[in-house]
């Protein structure tokens, strides 16, 4: 699973951002494209990319799975760029996601999509991490002291 936490987009600027810390107002974010660090004001429509899904004819499918098979079948940048046509864009996420809802995931959304994903990927942001089964027993070790 690709981690995305802390990874955000905010409505009306463009590009991506890293949350830093929590203000009194809002949140502290860095850019991802200058590295430059700003406050956010809580009243802006922020969204984490861990929450965001794309509608599939059966269900919501996490971004992190989106990335996942992105970064499988191109084991880097994908070939296609966000500034391609609507049709050429639609046709590569169709490969991608053959599921995908068409009615329902505009081109708009394959673009941010698309964008991204070769964002975080040229920042080396988009690696694997191993998910921990949810009701895993603790396994405590005990020590020669305790057995004593």
């Amino acid at each position: 699973m690709i981690n995305l936490e802390g990874i955000l987009s905010i409505a009306g600027k463009p590009g991506l951002y890293k949350l830093v810390a929590q203000s009194r107002n809002g949140v502290i974010v860095e850019s991802l494209m200058d590295g430059k660090r700003m406050p956010i004001s809580s009243a802006q429509n922020i969204s984490t990319l861990s929450d965001i899904a794309i509608y599939t004819h059966t269900e919501e499918k996490p971004l992190h799975e989106i990335f996942s098979v992105l970064k499988e079948k191109e084991g880097g940048l994908t070939p296609v760029k966000h500034k391609e046509s609507g049709a050429k864009l639609e046709a590569y996420f169709a490969e991608v996601l053959p599921e995908y809802d068409a009615d329902r995931v505009y081109s708009s959304d394959i673009k941010k999509v698309i964008q991204w994903y070769n964002t975080l990927e040229e920042k080396g942001l988009l690696v694997e991490v191993e998910e921990e089964p949810e009701n895993a027993p603790e396994v405590k070790e005990s020590s020669k002291e305790e057995e004593e």
